[in-house]
């Protein structure tokens, strides 16, 4: 977990088990659905960290 993770209280992706992980992956699979498409990467990643932040976790993508 690096440092800005541990500042902000979230817990790091990389130390989800995997079952947590596939959880929300799931999870945000359904949220994804609500979304307009986009073929940025860049939006996909950032939409992803920002979703899982809402959740407590840290995403470092």
């Amino acid at each position: 977990m690096n440092d800005s993770s541990e500042d902000s209280g979230l817990r790091d992706w990389a130390a989800l088990s995997a079952d947590e992980q596939l959880a929300l992956r799931e999870a945000y699979g359904h949220y994804l659905d609500t979304l307009p498409p986009t073929c940025s990467l860049q939006t996909k990643i950032d939409r992803f960290r920002h979703w899982l932040a809402e959740r407590g976790v840290h995403f470092e993508g």
